[in-house]
This record gives C-alpha cells, sequence and structure tokens, in this order.
C-alpha cells in the first residue's frame, strides 16, 4: 500500500503547503506550519460521502461503569474514576511522580480483576520492574510493554484490548509513516489521534503521559489538549513531599478539583484531610497567616508566609512562591495605598507552605495580612488561636465576595481558628467578622482584638 504524502498546515489558517517554510504564506504566521499525513484520493472520497444526523433525543446513551482506580484522590479528581474508551492526558514535570501514580493505579486496577497495559517508551521492562517493586506485589502483576513504535502499540492494543491502558509517555511514539522525530508536533498528534481511535472503538481508557514545558504547561501541540477528555497537572516541588494533581479539563466531571498526596519510599500516600497538616505546622509567628481556600469543591486551610526586609536594591525584590506575582504586585500596591506606608524600600517575599499552589483570588486578604504582618512585626493571634481569612482585595481596596463563605468558615472552625475575617456574605454566618475594605481587616486583625474575640 502507497505511503500517505506529508502536507504542511498552518495552525492559524488552515493553509496546506507542500513543504515547509518558517512563515506561512496565507497569514502570515511564523513558525505555524505542522506536518500532517495527507491522502489526496481517501480524502476525495470522504467528501463524496454524506452522513445522516440523528436527533439527540433518539441517541441512545447506555450507563457506563467507570474503573475506580482505588486512589481515592485519583478517583475525586476524575470524577469517580477512569471512563471506558476516555483518553486522559497527565502532565508533569521530571520525577514529579507521574510513573508512580499510574503504576499504583495500574496494578490496583489489575487486582480487583480488570485487564490492563502499561506501556514505556521512555525505560525498558527492567527498569519498570525495579520502580514497580516498592509500590507493592499488585504492580508487579501488571504487564508492561517497552516499545516506541506507534503501529506496534496500537497493534498490541487491538489484540490485548486491556480495560485500562498506560503510555509513558506520549512523546516517545514514532510513526513510522511520518516524518520528523518523536516528540515533534506532527508525531504526538499522529500518536495522540492513533490511541484515541483504538482507545474510542475498543472502549479502552488510556492515560497518556506527557512533558512540561519550562513554564508548566503540558508540551506538544495545543490540539493534544484539546483532542483528549480529561488533563490533568500533577505539581509540586522536587525538594518537598506534598504533590497536588489537578484537573484543568474533564468532559466526565468537574474542573479545578485537587487530590493532594505525599511522596514516601513506598511511593504516593494519599492525603485525605490536607488541612490538617497544613494548619499543624504552621508557625503563628510575624508574618504567617492562614488562608481558607478553595480548591475545585474541597475547603483547603494553608499557611501563608511573608518575609520583610530592608533592601538597597534597586528595584527591590519581589519574589512569589504558591501565588501569581502579578496578584502580588497588585496586593502590594493596594496595601501602600491603604496601610499608609510604602514597601519599596523592602524586599518582599510571600510563600504558601507545604508547596501548594493557590490560584484563586480568595488569597488576597491572606497574602496582605501576613505582609502587614511581617512588617509590624505583630503576629496574627485572637487570644491564642492563629487568625484564618479569605476575601478578594479590589483596586480600590474593598473586599469583594467570594465562593462558599460558609464551607470555608466551617473547616476553619473545625480545627479551632478563628474569628474569619472575610467580606461581607450577605447574611449573618457564625465564626465570620465581615470586614467591608482591607483598610477595616487591617484595623481588626492589628487594633481590635477585643471585638474579634467577641465576633467569635
Amino acid at each position: 500500500m502507497a505511503r500517505g504524502r506529508s502536507t504542511y498546515v498552518c495552525q492559524e489558517c488552515g493553509h496546506e503547503a507542500l513543504a515547509w517554510t518558517g512563515r506561512c504564506p496565507g497569514c502570515g504566521e511564523w513558525n505555524s506550519l505542522v506536518e500532517t499525513r495527507a491522502d489526496p484520493e481517501r480524502r476525495g472520497a470522504e467528501r463524496a460521502r454524506a452522513a445522516s444526523p440523528v436527533r439527540l433525543r433518539d441517541v441512545e446513551a447506555p450507563a457506563v461503569a467507570r474503573l475506580a482506580t482505588g486512589i481515592a484522590e485519583l478517583d475525586r479528581v476524575l470524577g469517580g474514576g477512569l471512563v471506558p474508551g476516555s483518553l486522559v492526558l497527565l502532565g508533569g514535570a521530571p520525577g514529579i511522580g507521574k510513573s508512580t501514580l499510574t503504576g499504583m493505579a495500574l496494578g490496583n486496577l489489575a487486582a480487583s480483576g480488570s485487564k490492563v497495559l502499561y506501556v514505556s517508551g521512555e525505560e525498558s521492562a527492567a527498569q519498570v520492574r525495579l520502580r514497580a517493586e516498592r509500590l507493592g506485589e499488585a504492580s508487579l502483576s501488571v504487564p508492561a510493554l517497552a516499545e516506541t513504535s506507534l503501529e506496534a502499540v496500537v497493534a498490541t492494543l487491538e489484540a490485548e484490548r486491556p480495560a485500562a491502558c498506560v503510555v509513558d509517555s506520549v512523546q516517545t511514539l514514532h510513526a513510522e509513516g511520518l516524518a520528523g522525530v518523536p516528540g515533534s508536533v506532527g508525531q504526538v498528534r499522529e500518536a495522540a489521534a492513533a490511541i484515541m481511535e483504538v482507545a474510542k472503538r475498543a472502549g479502552i481508557a488510556v492515560i497518556l503521559v506527557g512533558h512540561v514545558t519550562k513554564e508548566g504547561a503540558v508540551a506538544g501541540p495545543r490540539v493534544l489538549e484539546h483532542l483528549v477528555d480529561c488533563v490533568l497537572l500533577f505539581e509540586g516541588e522536587r525538594e518537598r513531599s506534598y504533590r497536588t494533581l489537578r484537573a484543568l479539563k474533564n468532559r466526565f466531571g468537574a474542573t479545578s478539583e485537587v487530590g493532594v498526596f505525599e511522596m514516601r519510599s513506598g511511593g504516593l500516600v494519599e492525603v485525605a484531610d490536607p488541612s490538617a497538616r497544613f494548619v499543624g505546622e504552621a508557625s503563628g509567628a510575624p508574618g504567617s497567616c492562614v488562608l481558607c481556600a478553595m480548591e475545585g469543591s474541597r475547603p483547603l486551610l494553608v499557611e501563608v508566609q511573608a518575609l520583610v526586609a530592608p533592601t538597597e536594591i534597586v528595584p527591590p525584590r519581589r519574589v512569589a512562591t504558591g501565588i501569581d506575582r502579578n496578584r502580588l504586585a497588585m496586593v502590594l500596591a493596594v496595601l501602600a495605598r491603604n496601610g499608609g506606608r510604602s514597601l519599596a524600600a523592602a524586599d518582599v517575599f510571600v510563600n504558601v507552605a507545604g508547596g501548594v499552589r493557590v490560584d484563586e483570588p480568595g488569597a488576597d486578604l491572606a497574602v496582605a495580612l501576613a505582609i502587614q504582618s511581617a512588617r509590624a512585626g505583630q503576629a496574627l493571634t485572637s487570644g491564642e488561636r492563629p487568625l484564618a481569612c479569605f476575601g478578594e482585595v479590589g483596586l480600590t481596596g474593598e473586599l469583594r465576595h467570594v465562593a462558599h463563605a460558609e464551607r470555608r468558615v466551617a473547616e476553619a472552625l473545625k480545627f479551632g481558628l478563628g474569628p474569619v475575617l472575610g467580606p461581607d456574605p450577605g447574611e449573618p454566618l457564625d465564626g465570620l467578622a465581615p470586614q467591608p475594605s482591607l483598610r477595616a481587616a487591617l484595623r481588626a486583625a492589628f487594633g481590635e482584638r477585643s471585638a474579634l474575640r467577641r465576633a467569635a
């Protein structure tokens, strides 16, 4: 059979060219041409066939049982488990624990009687076994295939028909009929499309392990994220033991869910109650503040730490770990406007303890109070209990409403924290000391301790 010819398609305007050029002749974009396999005769035949649309009410949608991986944190982020025939893209930095997590999941599925397959393009079968030995006996029963040929992987999936399969990683697969090295845009897209076709047809739940860029985004063409059903990002610092698993996209469940794990010698261990871990490690010293955050549907208490140090460097340093650096700059500007003193002659370091990253705007008030506490050298406590807070800070200094105020307050009170400073939710809430503005929150936190004790 004749090999299909390659064309180069612009990812911006769709222009097709027979050879690669740095600039698209159609729209003028640079580096937008991507190699694509073409078969003119087949494409012409496909244009000639017409399909019959079906009303959605006439489409049969049978209930499909999900595959429980046996890892509660992973299952919750997935929306209840793996859906047969779905594609899940799992991204993360090297060494963060992606292979460990997928190996544990396949081991649990194999122990429950499901047929599984582990495809490794980065390690030999002997190397995969060495890692599986520390994960337990169940992981050693997982069939492994060390292969980088896309055609061989697809043929194995067709022959074995496993219930779940892990491909580690999609950037290592190579299609014989397509030019380009493994990991190139064309190769990654061809590999994902071929695996998706066999997965949908055979009802195989496939987890594609992917690399990340220096900025932390999933590597490869953007179409890869649109092609899969679920995109998970495994985050954390390799020097820290805590790892977080986030759902950036999920066609079968809620997005922005998060699972928390701890890396130990025997593999990843679920942290069922991360708030207890983080609050237990809170220092309570000046510069420390407890944030009532929301990660998906879960309230999470984390410690926000700040350090303010005089400096002669111009401009002063602004270092943020665990929060957005631009958000820190905005909070500093509003704090200078409402706090009465500028920090233009001081370095400011802000860190979310435990290696957790918080992206919601509800962290603004905790950052502001931690910075003010570090600058004043005064601990944020009410009596002997740490003070917790949440709320978005507006550019004019007002505190803006954030979702799930009642769940945030309840989580703080559960661990003996209080009272909780935050925006007014519009109705009375036990344990919450509502504040209309950042200036009022600063006055309550540092100047009216008796009023706070009465609110609690």
